[in-house]
Order: C-alpha cells, then structure tokens, then sequence
C-alpha cells in the first residue's frame, strides 16, 4: 500500500480550504489543513445512525435528518435500514456534495445505495439554517460535523454546540425523537449541555485502531 498522500482535488469556500486526499485505496477530507474523516473504517460513523434508530420509538416512516454527509458512511447506513421513510442529509461544503454526486464521484462508492435510494434528499445549506427554516420535527437527528464538540474545523460552528444549538437542536425533534451527536474524543462541557436539555443521555464509546481515545457517540433523548 503506498502511504504517500496524493491530492485529488483542493477547493476554497465560504468556509475556508477542503481538499480530497487519496492515500492508498482510501480516500481523506481535510478541512483548513485539519485531519477530518477518511474511508478507511465507518465503525462509529454507521453506529451514529443504526443506535439512533434503534432508540427511537418509531419503527418505520422515520423521518431522519443528517448533519453532515462526510465520506458516505452514515448515509449508507441509513439507506441499508427499513425504518427512515425520508433522509435528509445537510451538507454546507458544496465540494464535498461534487465528490458524491459530481461526474468524477470518487466518494459515491462509500454512501452505498444512499445516493439511488428515493428516500434521500442531499441539500446544500448551512444545518444551523436548515434547522431554522425546518417546517416540521424530525425523529432522528445524526449529528456528524467537524471532529465533535471539542475539535471543530471552523469556529463559527461552535454554536452548533453550545446552549442555542442544542435547543434548536432539540426543538426540531418531534416529542420523542433522538438526537446523536459524533465525537472524536469525550466531550465533557457538551453532555452536561445535552442533559440540560434532554430527560436521557448516553454515551458510547467506539474503540479506534491506531489511537488510545475511542470515538464517542452521544445519544440524547426528550
């Protein structure tokens, strides 16, 4: 396997630098020159979604929301279960959008059959917007952004995370929905927030080979 990173494509935006990476097989997305997801595992981004579903007491016609389509695997996961009856995936990054859907779709692979599946919607917007502008809750809200609460790429997303994200975050649910969060690492100040706002909040630890800190999913209910 060659180690050696090659650039695939590198793009400046709204939000700063992304650029797509190739190291071997896999691919990465660095955001502002910060490590941000690659494709060479999924274990926790898949988890993100299969125990928020599994929480949720509505079994089918799920209406779920994702904060980030990332590399895919979230997506992926949701397509591959029965229970959503609509996905919608909020991606701020229009170049990562071009990496799933463009002609040269290098990341389209990873999403499974997320990106063929009539219950998929891919909008381009900010999720802060998105959840200002929801016209109605949604059961399910899968938070994959930045690396989590205490590792962002960008600073003006650290009102996702705060006291009025979280709030709009809970408001866009509907009276028993779930939210999960994706962390890089323990995120104390953010789970005393989630219980402010939330009856119950679990964590999960999902260990990650090659690093003593595992990923954390939060999962947080009304």
């Amino acid at each position: 396997m060659n180690d050696k990173a090659q650039l695939v494509e590198h793009r400046t935006g709204p939000y700063g630098d992304v650029a797509l990476r190739r190291r071997g097989s896999d691919y990465e997305i660095i955001a502002n020159g910060c490590f941000l997801m690659d494709t060479s595992d999924g274990r926790s981004e898949r988890l993100l979604v299969r125990a928020a579903l599994d929480a949720v007491a509505e079994q089918q016609g799920v209406r779920m929301l994702i904060g980030g389509l990332g590399v895919g695997f979230s997506l992926a996961e949701a397509a591959a279960d029965s229970r959503p009856g609509e996905i919608v995936v909020v991606e701020r990054e229009q170049a990562v959008i071009d990496w799933h859907l463009g002609g040269n779709a290098p990341l389209r692979p990873f999403a499974g059959t997320g990106h063929t599946d009539p219950r998929t919607r891919i909008v381009h917007q900010d999720l802060a917007d998105h959840l200002c502008a929801a016209h109605s809750a949604y059961d399910v809200l899968c938070l994959d952004v930045d690396n989590g609460p205490d590792w962002r790429v960008t600073e003006d997303n650290a009102d996702l995370y705060g006291a009025e994200g979280i709030a709009a975050m809970a408001s866009a649910l509907t009276q028993c929905g779930v939210l999960a969060v994706w962390s890089a690492s323990r995120a104390d100040a953010f789970e005393k927030l989630l219980h402010a706002h939330f009856a119950s909040v679990e964590a999960l630890e999902v260990p990650v080979y090659g690093r003593g800190e595992p990923d954390v999913i939060y999962l947080a209910t009304h």
